[in-house]
């Protein structure tokens, strides 16, 4: 898989070894059902189907599921991730071992519903921020070893990446906070660390109000303020007093109806949990022709 296809921060994400994983899973000692059933040497041909309307997510993944389950099977795409789906759309036909294609039947539409269903939700609020300087971003409330695939689909969806890990920026929230003695201690300590170990990483703080984002001003040494669970008019006001200086996050319960009105407000960054872990899978089918 060409690692254009992945989004930057995901190359760590090892796709063979979860696709590996995922049809050991599955199948066990063996798919009993399709052995019993289908001669080794049937050969069939298959369609997957849209069942609803979305976003697609997912193809060049299945591409390399069905690969790895046989490198004989042919797969013809017709429609590729990113694209507008509807109901009744053909997205792809693979020919090959009937076998074969019961075993990469389920994996393959298990991981396309639940990255279109991500990549569908993405797309509908990254469209009600249009007009606006708002990036809608994820969070780290993902599945725990897919995390590589439902951060791939709310790019594929329009939306960015957050962090991908606890790795890859020093996010200081209200816990480290009082764990630390106090926004000051934290920021401080943040930024020793970094220098001791030598790493180059951002580091965002969060604000619980609006006299906490003005300590934080008057610390600095940040790159990034999360404004949680604040008010529209409070928002409104905390992106005044930051005045661009550093970039600004809103986050918090944030859903389809208010994210227009926080978007507006000026800031950068609108971080949406649900976007990961409160999704419905688009329906999609795969059938035999």
């Amino acid at each position: 898989m060409s690692k254009k296809l992945v989004p930057e921060l995901l190359y760590h994400f090892d796709i063979q070894q979860f696709i590996t994983t995922a049809l050991a899973e599955d199948q066990g000692d063996g798919d009993h059902t399709s052995l019993a059933c289908i001669s080794a040497s049937a050969l069939g041909k298959a369609q997957l189907l849209v069942k609803e309307n979305g976003i697609l997510a997912g193809v060049e993944l299945a591409l390399e599921i069905f690969k790895t389950v046989d490198k004989a099977l042919k797969v013809k795409v017709f429609i590729t991730d990113r694209s507008k789906i509807k109901t009744g759309d053909l997205v792809l036909t693979v020919e090959g071992k009937s076998q074969s294609i019961l075993l990469a039947e389920r994996l393959v539409l298990n991981c396309m519903q639940r990255m279109s269903g991500i990549a569908t939700k993405t797309n509908q609020l990254v469209r009600l921020c249009k007009g606006t300087k708002a990036k809608v971003i994820d969070t780290r409330k993902t599945t725990p070893n897919i995390r590589g695939l439902e951060k791939w689909a709310v790019v594929l969806g329009g939306g960015a990446n957050h962090r991908i890990g606890l790795y890859d920026m020093i996010l200081i929230k209200d816990n480290h906070i009082d764990y630390a003695g106090g926004i000051k201690q934290a920021i401080d300590a943040a930024n020793n660390y970094l220098k001791s170990k030598k790493k180059k990483l951002k580091i965002e703080i969060e604000a619980r109000s609006l006299d906490e984002v003005k300590q934080i001003l008057e610390i600095g040494n940040i790159h990034r303020i999360m404004l949680d669970n604040f008010s529209i008019t409070d928002i409104k006001k905390a992106v005044k007093l930051i005045d661009g200086k550093y970039e600004t996050e809103a986050s918090g319960g944030i859903t389809e109806q208010t994210i227009n009105s926080y978007a507006k407000c000026g800031v950068d960054f609108i971080s949406v949990g649900a976007l990961t872990h409160n999704i419905k899978s688009l329906d999609l089918s795969l059938k035999a022709i």
